[in-house]
């Protein structure tokens, strides 16, 4: 059942890993992150040498349970050497019992989902499973990777409206499924991609997906409660791939398209995941409940909360006073960590530098994005 979507089962891993570490691939691509002069060099060397520790690493691995608490010390390494604090806030409000459906701002590919899971699992709730679109999965060790991690595949690539519609009914009855029959709580960014211009908005076809898969005697507001909709907002000090928006967002205003590089998604994931980021916090919202009649409702309400719970920081201000050309003192280290940044960039980029830590602070006022 959902078997091309869902993530692998615990009598799936142990054949699904032996197969992902021996992939070339894999060993390939971690040595040009790792280690990308040596790689290049002596890739004979290198590459083996990485495919027998991770054997090594991972050869008690029977069950999903056991291959995330293999993850567990990889991600607490990664955010002392990435973050300088994270906070996460609002798991008072939830109930370990009872499984929900995260529905998240979205800022990075892989630290957005990765530090939910971290402080759910660290405060002694289950994980969530990962919604993670097909675009991400070119390559098959990175597919395993993920859906041995609890990943689950949103197809993207789909051609066709029929094609299409029937992939989203699979998604909306899978997510369903989850939460209401294995009681398993799901993680799924608000819009299709990352924030670019740091204003977060719910798109309504996400919550149209979720009622999908709706019988039609059913209320929509019933169907829609029973899913437990938890917004969550997720705030970094510094977003080590601001440039990098920055220039996507620049080229889709003055030339209406933006073509991405090879290996792009791969790039931004690395720099994403070891780029520093200064504090980081997460703020999980109150449970949606209400007599919801459309998409677009349950996308305000949804939109409301995560406004009100995204926390600033100093480079919001910094970045707001820039663009209103009042700027004073510097007294805190990752301001001036981006003002570098911003003074480094191509001048027509800054603008949209400064306007993804600003638009953070306008969200919270209720003010339209800049």
């Amino acid at each position: 059942m959902f078997a091309d979507i869902r993530p692998f089962q615990d009598a799936e891993v142990k054949t699904v890993l032996k197969t992902t570490l021996n992939d070339p691939a894999l060993a390939k691509a971690m040595g040009s992150w790792l280690a990308p002069g040596l790689n290049k060099r002596a890739p004979w060397l290198l590459q083996p040498l990485i495919r027998a520790l991770l054997k090594v690493y991972l050869w008690s691995v029977t069950d999903v349970a056991s291959f995330q608490q293999k993850l567990s010390p990889l991600v607490s390494r990664l955010l002392k050497k990435s973050v300088a604090e994270f906070s996460v806030h609002g798991l008072d409000r939830l109930d370990k019992q009872k499984a929900y459906l995260f529905v998240s701002n979205h800022r990075d590919i892989v630290m957005d989902p990765a530090m939910l899971n971290w402080a759910l699992h660290q405060n002694g709730f289950q994980t969530a499973r990962i919604a993670v679109g097909d675009n991400l999965l070119s390559q098959p060790f990175s597919a395993n990777l993920m859906r041995l991690n609890k990943s689950f595949i949103v197809k993207r690539g789909i051609t066709g409206l029929k094609a299409r519609f029937k992939a989203a009914q699979e998604l909306s009855r899978y997510i369903h499924y989850s939460i209401l029959d294995e009681s398993a709580s799901i993680w799924i960014a608000q819009r299709e991609g990352r924030s670019k211009d740091g204003y977060d908005r719910t798109n309504p076809a996400v919550i149209g997906m979720f009622s999908l898969s709706k019988p039609k005697l059913r209320a929509y507001s019933e169907y829609i409660n029973e899913l437990n909709i938890v917004p969550v907002a997720i705030s970094y000090e510094l977003d080590p791939l601001d440039l990098a928006k920055a220039r996507e967002l620049y080229a889709l205003e003055t030339n209406g398209d933006y073509v991405k590089r090879k290996n792009e998604d791969l790039n931004s994931i690395a720099r994403g995941m070891t780029g520093w980021k200064g504090r980081v916090h997460l703020e999980f919202g109150e449970v949606l409940q209400g007599q919801f009649e459309t998409d677009d409702e349950v996308a305000e309400h949804i939109d409301t909360q995560i406004h009100q719970i995204y926390q600033s920081f100093p480079t919001n201000d910094w970045a707001e006073a820039c663009l209103n050309n009042n700027v004073g003192e510097i007294a805190n280290a990752n301001v001036e960590t981006l003002k570098k940044r911003v003074e480094s960039a191509r001048a027509e980029l800054r603008p949209y530098i400064l306007k993804q830590y600003a638009n953070g602070l306008r969200m919270r006022r209720g003010e339209a994005p800049l």
